[in-house]
């Protein structure tokens, strides 16, 4: 068995350990209802001799003694399908719960590397293939398991060379499915699941893109592109699908032949005189039924190993070691002022220290302290900004707010004091209030309304005809990119942390708009921290502080003036070539 398969069944057997009461009264309905069911042939067995003999007497008791068997078994059915599904539907739950969980504490860099179609399917998939996979256990492997001891027993009562026969036809049947389906699972079944969801990655990325295939009219290219996934995919459920068929093809062969043999027998006990009307009608019944249970093997561990390469893939991320984690003993961080402080901070996105965006960088923003961050793309401005919020960890130096290292301290609590306010903000497809409100959850209605004001969010708004109401569609595609950047603000706002982060906050609004929310800017930057990322150096020339960066080192700093003053310095040239170039 794969490591995979084993991690996949730990994982689920945690859930039925959790709920073992329901799964053992599931089990044992399961198995008294299987149990009844190979019980009711023997009254046929008894019937069918009673007539034959003329023993009319014993009919009526026989068919009380079937409708009791039937109703016990009826109890035994019903008792298993009310317990299994309180069992799986709860168990689906928390399996669900527990990857939304799971999922969400992976690293902003996982997420970069990730089809978000791929996600859900993972994550779905793996609550689904649970209760799948139970009932094929419940249902499927255990109720064959008790059919097929009791058919065999009954050929032993028989005739033991019967009995014999057919108990090594089955060992040897079930053991080849087993190495087969284990191969199968390997060769096809984990290749035919990875190639449905890279279909599924594949549509949900032209679906999230579907405005730019439009307007470069990218549509005919972008069907060839899908066209190649589908067909991987297409070719890899074929030969899945083939595979199957010549297994059975061989199954069927094997059983005609097996058929063949135990009739050829049952025809000599008959000649002998050693099997009744009843016997040969039990035996009839059982062997039907041990074909019928044999050739259902095969296809219902086809689909079981086919749900477990389904659960498989969200289990390779459930078993993914987090990029970012809590130390053991983590405290939550206190930010009663908002200083942070860097210190001879080093970090690269790959493993080859030469290739560091930051380096040994080493600067203190004091509590209260406005500093812009300016410099030519790759600089690492943004770097900073992310190792602030440790979306990664640093790989050395460390940072402190308010002198508490920010990677001994919880992650929830150190972004629970950091507002950002990005350049793309992105929206929940939910209403303007609840996005509003998500910067501070407990907030009351007039503290959302006070929010929208500052930032001018409530004039767009209150022209909507549900007001604070309206959904904003996925990511905010409702919005225009300056409404959802003022929503943004007012989220923060609302949040009123100590420190606050904006990213090229007035990128996407007209001057108007630029010229309202600076004014909101100012109410909101009042008593904090602020780090301001800006491309546009006419949007910082109030700050505090600039601190000029060039591949990850600080080459120049100070006021708006003092650094125009510096002939040849990058902040003078980069200032002439957006205002003076203009002027010119």
């Amino acid at each position: 068995m794969k490591q995979s398969t084993k991690l996949t069944l730990r994982f689920y057997a945690k859930y039925v350990r959790r709920h073992w009461v329901l799964a053992l009264v599931g089990l044992i309905g399961a198995i008294g209802g299987a149990a009844g069911t190979m019980i009711l042939p023997f009254f046929f067995k008894d019937f069918a001799d009673a007539l034959t003999a003329g023993e009319t007497e014993k009919l009526v008791p026989i068919l009380i003694s079937m409708t009791v068997v039937s109703l016990v078994e009826f109890a035994f059915w019903r008792t298993s399908f009310y317990a299994m599904a309180s069992f799986e539907a709860t168990g689906m739950k928390e399996i669900a719960d527990d990857c939304f969980e799971y999922l969400h504490k992976h690293s902003f860099n996982f997420f970069s590397n990730q089809f978000v179609g791929s996600l859900v399917k993972r994550a779905n998939r793996m609550a689904r293939s649970f209760e799948d996979i139970m009932d094929r256990l419940y249902y499927d492997f255990t109720t064959l398991a008790v059919r097929i001891s009791i058919a065999i027993v009954v050929f032993f009562s028989i005739d033991m060379t019967l009995g014999l026969i057919v108990f090594a036809w089955v060992v040897i049947f079930m053991g080849l499915h087993l190495k087969i389906g284990n191969y199968k699972m390997a060769r096809y079944d984990v290749p035919k699941s990875l190639a449905d969801t890279r279909v599924t990655g594949a549509l949900a990325d032209t679906v999230t893109n579907n405005s730019t295939i439009k307007l470069f009219a990218r549509l005919p290219f972008e069907k060839v592109e899908f066209g190649k996934v589908t067909k991987d995919w297409s070719s890899k459920v074929r030969a899945s699908w083939f595979f199957s068929n010549h297994v059975e093809s061989v199954q069927v062969l094997f059983m005609v032949g097996l058929n063949s043999l135990v009739l050829y027998i049952a025809i000599g006990m008959w000649e002998e005189g050693t099997l009744s009307v009843g016997y040969f009608i039990l035996f009839q019944t059982y062997f039907i039924e041990l074909f019928s249970q044999l050739w259902s093997f095969e296809r219902v561990l086809r689909h079981f190993y086919e749900n477990l390469a389904d659960a498989e893939e969200m289990t390779e991320i459930l078993n993914m070691p987090f990029e970012v984690v809590d130390v053991r003993g983590a405290k939550k961080l206190l930010a009663k002022k908002g200083e942070v402080k860097f210190e001879n901070v080093s970090f690269s996105y790959t493993d080859d220290e030469e290739s560091s965006v930051v380096k040994n960088l080493s600067f203190v923003v004091e509590a209260g302290e406005r500093v812009a961050l300016i410099g030519p793309s790759g600089g690492g401005k943004t770097t900073i900004v992310k190792l602030l919020l440790r979306l990664f960890d640093v790989d050395k130096g460390q940072i402190l707010i308010d002198g508490q290292d920010s990677s001994k301290v919880t992650q929830d609590s150190l972004r629970a004091n950091i507002a950002l306010v990005p350049q793309d903000p992105i929206l929940f497809h939910r209403t303007l209030m609840e996005n509003i409100r998500y910067g501070k959850l407990d907030a009351t209605d007039s503290e959302v309304f006070r929010a929208a004001k500052l930032a001018h969010c409530h004039e767009f708004i209150s022209k909507f005809p549900s007001g604070y109401k309206t959904l904003v569609g996925e990511r905010g595609v409702k919005l225009s990119g300056g409404e959802r950047q003022r929503v943004a603000i007012a989220r923060a706002i609302l949040a009123d942390t100590k420190i606050l982060i904006l990213d090229e906050a007035t990128s996407s609004l007209d001057s108007e708009s630029e010229k309202l929310i600076k004014d909101a800017m100012r109410v909101l930057m009042k008593g904090k921290t602020v780090f301001i990322i800006a491309h546009r150096l006419s949007t910082i020339v109030d700050m505090d502080r600039i601190i000029v960066l060039e591949k990850g080192r600080i080459v120049e700093e100070g006021g708006h003036k003092d650094l125009l003053k510096k002939k040849g310095g990058l902040y003078k040239r980069l200032w002439d070539l957006q205002v003076g170039g203009y002027l010119e």
